[in-house]
């Protein structure tokens, strides 16, 4: 199944197509080893996510940490399975707590310290990943980030630039823990300087002897509470006993015919799936006459995707609360209406239709007997809540931060309820059978980044290290966006005369996404695979 990819095409890049029957692919190349070294030793791909995911903790810790959730998308060798191990709230959460805590204008849980630390679910993630699926001892899986905790290692270019940029924010300086962990020198490190975590080894070693029942009913749960209560926090060790993931069917939009996966809300994959059900109403390689790159084509993709948040934003939060159904989002009748909304003459702003009728990382895994594993874990808005655990390394998220506090709204705040939540691992089908396990992390780039990269290697032949190199834009919200400065200047210039509204980012933690892509190819049996991985990070694919 190596799809008609034209093997010529592509752009100015440091990065190759990797063709291997047992591959690796995230953003930090010491992760991608430890996978791999994991499958060296008999593991499978579950077995060489979990490492690699515990290991990104440590080298990209301005995206990631122990306090991040997680999300998975995996074929088995069979079908498919999806893993919720995002946080819920904490009992004491309520709109009344946050309003006598902050006052009443708040309008959402704050973006940094204790106020928007929901209980990780990333450790939880990985156990259940292990038991279900792992072929190795848990254990085996933690050693290969317990040794780069402790010995260290030579902070790469990017993560470098992240972490300088995150460490000039006051907000996050100046929450507890944050200086001591991650500022070791009085300043973040520098390019080739050596980093170690002897606190998060710590943890890690707990994890890996209790299968982190010490992070969730132990030493570590305790920690988290003693802290909460020194520092304002409402978080208890019962909060983090209480917590368990959870495993989910995967939501589907059928396109240029394959089955793109997300998983279902509290996520946003939905975003994805609504834009690909709008652009299979607009004929988008028939319209793209001036090529993937032109305006139209990009323009196309915008506006459909602008059409897809306007829904997400109003209707998405823990399905428990949601008023509308997945199923009515995704309504063939519903898109086909919202695609008419559609002016290739101009750009628009777009609210919410009626769909009722009446710093995150992301890596991916494959081995030779077919298992393929879409993995992704984030802290959040670069460092996430800023707060780190005294003594056990463990950085907390902020996403509760993505909570509303107005009444009414299905993502309204309330105890041991999930929030909205951008980070989504992707999965594509074809005739029930695999076909990739990709990503595109980075905030609300996601669900963009999934359905940029897809229409080009479905829609026009792009193979994936091309789709991954080829220049992308994000959209922000109203008539704003982003473009890479390596789009056609022409292009940009022809969405700017349609009404686009292009400015610069400003902000350490969004940017225009890192993807990382495993295709499978062969139809009977599993051939190899050929993967990519994103140079807008300091990753690698690898494999053997």
């Amino acid at each position: 199944m190596t799809h008609s990819f034209n093997w010529n095409k592509s752009y100015a890049s440091v990065r190759s197509p990797l063709f291997a029957r047992n591959v690796v692919s995230t953003s930090h190349p010491l992760a991608a080893q430890a996978g791999l070294r994991i499958l060296a030793q008999g593991g499978n791909a579950v077995d060489a996510a979990i490492a690699t995911a515990a290991c990104m903790t440590l080298v990209e810790p301005c995206s990631n940490g122990l306090g991040s959730d997680a999300f998975c998308i995996l074929w088995d060798g069979t079908r498919l399975h999806g893993l919720n191990a995002s946080g819920t709230a904490p009992a004491a959460w309520t709109p009344e707590h946050f309003f006598k805590t902050y006052g009443h204008d708040i309008k959402a849980p704050p973006k940094r310290g204790w106020g928007g630390v929901t209980v990780p679910g990333a450790v939880a993630g990985w156990v259940a990943l292990s038991e279900r699926f792992g072929k190795l001892p848990f254990a085996d899986l933690m050693a290969p980030a317990i040794e780069i905790a402790e010995r260290g290692y030579a902070v790469p270019v990017i993560v470098r630039s992240k972490w300088a940029m995150a460490a000039a924010l006051s907000e996050l300086t100046e929450q507890p823990g944050f200086a001591q962990a991650f500022l070791p020198r009085g300043r973040a490190p520098e390019v080739g300087e050596l980093f170690k975590f002897p606190d998060a080894a710590r943890t890690l070693r707990l994890i890996a002897q209790t299968k982190g029942e010490a992070f969730y009913r132990g030493e570590v749960a305790q920690a988290v509470q003693k802290f909460a209560r020194e520092t304002g926090g409402a978080m208890t060790a019962a909060d983090f006993a209480d917590y368990k993931p959870e495993w989910v069917e995967t939501i589907s939009q059928s396109y240029a015919g394959h089955e793109l996966h997300e998983i279902p809300p509290n996520g946003q994959g939905l975003a994805a799936l609504i834009a690909l059900g709008i652009l299979k109403h607009l004929d988008l390689p028939g319209q793209a006459g001036d090529g993937i790159d032109g305006v139209r084509a990009q323009h196309m993709q915008i506006e459909a995707m602008k059409l897809a948040f306007a829904d997400v934003y109003r209707y998405v939060g823990d399905p428990r609360s949601m008023e509308v159904t997945v199923a009515e989002m995704l309504d063939p009748g519903y898109l086909a209406q919202r695609a008419k909304l559609v002016d290739m003459s101009r750009a628009q702003d777009f609210k919410a239709g009626n769909p009722v009728k009446g710093g995150t990382i992301y890596l991916t895994t494959a081995d030779e007997s077919g298992m393929m594993v879409s993995f992704i874990q984030s802290n959040y808005m670069g460092f996430g809540s800023g707060l780190v655990v005294p003594g056990y390394g463990v950085s907390l998220q902020n996403r509760g931060h993505c909570f509303t506090l107005q009444a009414g709204h299905p993502n309204v705040v309330a105890p041991g309820k999930r929030p909205f939540h951008t980070i989504i691992p992707a999965f594509l089908t074809r005739d029930g059978q695999p076909v990739m396990s990709y990503g595109v992390m980075g905030g609300n780039m996601q669900p963009q980044g999934h359905m940029q990269t897809l229409v080009r290697m479905l829609d026009f032949g792009q193979h994936p290290q091309a789709a991954c190199d080829a220049p992308r834009w994000r959209f922000n919200e109203g008539l704003s966006i982003n473009v890479e400065p390596h789009m056609p200047a022409a292009t940009i210039d022809g969405l700017r005369a349609l009404g686009h509204q292009i400015g610069d980012i400003h902000d350490s933690y969004q940017d225009f996404g890192a993807g990382q892509f495993i295709w499978r190819m062969g139809d009977a049996g599993v051939e190899g695979y050929v993967a990519a991985s994103d140079p807008r990070r300091d990753g690698a694919a690898v494999g053997f």
